[in-house]
């Protein structure tokens, strides 16, 4: 039996992201592990877990939106923070999303909802819209060879009710073609409300 704290916050937001950072950073040390993937729209929450997890050995991932995500050709990353992350040797990922990409395309033209959607829009009703998240870019990190997939991986992943963080998990990570290797092994925080914003 493995006993370990769970950290609910009242509501889910932004105002959670300091939180959500230190706690991920405690839970890292306490479970040695080595790769961390945070969602960060503008890169400010990239910067601030950057430098949370500096010294610490552990590798930061920071995955934004695609270029495009917000209008054709736009980049959400905003030139400081990704200037800032890159001067600190960060890897910064911006790929299509691994649970939407080209189905949300089909979507919004025909109409309905794909399969992949509906997975996605079942972490954010059941779980959180943090947890859909850190699911989603565990994947893309993975697709992009940025963390392992072997058998003793495991990562922490922090995503969100945008802007900021609001849950962290420990996930065994998995590529898109093979989703359902992918584990959420543990939730260090999430919001207790679901709403969204």
């Amino acid at each position: 039996m493995i006993k370990r704290d769970i950290v609910y916050f009242e509501k889910p937001g932004g105002q959670n992201t300091d939180d959500t950072i230190r706690l991920a950073v405690e839970r890292a040390k306490e479970l040695g592990i080595k790769y961390v993937v945070v969602a960060s729209v503008s890169g400010e929450t990239g910067v601030k877990a950057a430098k949370a997890f500096a010294g610490t050995g552990v590798k930061v991932i920071v995955v934004g939106h695609h270029v495009g995500f917000s209008g054709p050709g736009e980049r959400d990353l905003e030139d400081r923070y990704l200037s800032e992350l890159r001067e600190m040797g960060i890897t910064v990922v911006e790929m299509s999303h691994a649970l939407s990409g080209v189905e949300r395309s089909i979507s919004r033209r025909l109409g309905g909802a794909s399969r992949v959607e509906t997975i996605a829009e079942a972490l954010r009703t059941l779980i959180s819209v943090g947890t859909k998240v850190c699911v989603e870019i565990s994947l893309m990190a993975a697709d992009g060879g940025y963390v392992p997939v072997d058998e003793e991986t495991e990562i922490i992943a922090l995503g969100g009710n945008w802007p900021g963080v609001d849950t962290a998990c420990v996930i065994k990570p998995a590529h898109s073609n093979s989703f359902f290797d992918l584990q959420v092994r543990e939730f260090i925080c999430l919001p207790r409300d679901k709403s969204r914003k």
